[in-house]
């Protein structure tokens, strides 16, 4: 049953092939646990492709390199419901009327102004990292990986409700415990430390990056709850890119 969570995880969060045999609740549940997994191994694949361009392109090119890669990786799944919600939000109108809004394929200014900046922030967060080294550049890409993987299951505890009825949010809102979502987040601290570890990074340094991805991620979740009555699929993919964005802008600063 394990394995079934991790294939639904994998087929549904990445464009890696894989056979999903089992389509309920309660394998939603343990895929979103999961999630931080598929964050480890698309998060290294887009690390190596920049840490690969940084000695020949730059930090900057290494960085572009790096986010193109995860975007390639994810189908864009993440970055468009990102766009989505900020129309959603930035529309002003009742919950059910933004939610259409949601659903429309084209974006508006508001989702187009949110992506430049979110992928400008990106970008330049992880240039400063490949600056200094194309390990220390890996790493960051790394960490933005895992974070934003991690905001998945907080987004899909038990109390928090769907928006509406069908569609991934359905699927998967409510479905991850609070203790398995304190777990899974705990692991991928630990395991930000030892890599931090191996860079030279202050030993909180991972962790704190971790937390503060998830607690903007946190505050993005208050607000959809609050303004579409749940959670939806593309709520899911903004809280993943905020929490990256939020673990990135951190190592920054920190």
């Amino acid at each position: 049953m394990a394995f079934d969570g991790l294939r639904f995880a994998f087929g549904t969060l990445s464009v890696l092939r894989v056979r999903v045999d089992r389509w309920d609740r309660p394998t939603a549940g343990r895929a979103m646990l999961a999630a931080p997994l598929v964050g480890l191994v698309l998060g290294g694949l887009a690390a190596g492709v920049g840490a690969l361009v940084a000695p020949r392109g730059g930090a900057l090119l290494a960085a572009v390199a790096a986010v193109a890669a995860l975007a390639g990786l994810t189908r864009g799944l993440h970055l468009d419901g990102l766009a989505d919600v900020a129309d959603g939000l930035g529309s002003g109108k009742p919950a059910e009327d933004a939610l259409r809004i949601m659903k429309q394929s084209d974006i508006g200014p508001f989702g187009v102004l949110t992506l430049l900046l979110v992928l400008l922030a990106q970008v330049a967060a992880l240039a400063e990292a490949f600056t200094d080294s194309p390990g220390q550049g890996a790493l960051a890409v790394l960490t933005a990986a895992v974070t934003a993987r991690c905001a998945l299951a907080w987004g899909c505890l038990r109390p928090v409700p769907a928006a509406r009825p069908g569609g991934l949010g359905a699927m998967v809102a409510g479905t991850v415990p609070v203790a398995g979502a304190f777990a899974v987040s705990a692991g991928a601290a630990v395991l930000l430390w030892l890599a931090g570890a191996g860079q030279g990074w202050p030993a909180l340094r991972g962790p704190a990056a971790l937390v503060l991805g998830l607690g903007c991620a946190g505050l993005l979740l208050r607000r959809c709850v609050r303004r579409f009555d749940g959670v939806t699929g593309d709520v899911l993919g903004a809280l993943a890119e905020t929490a990256a964005t939020g673990a990135l802008v951190a190592l920054t600063l920190l």
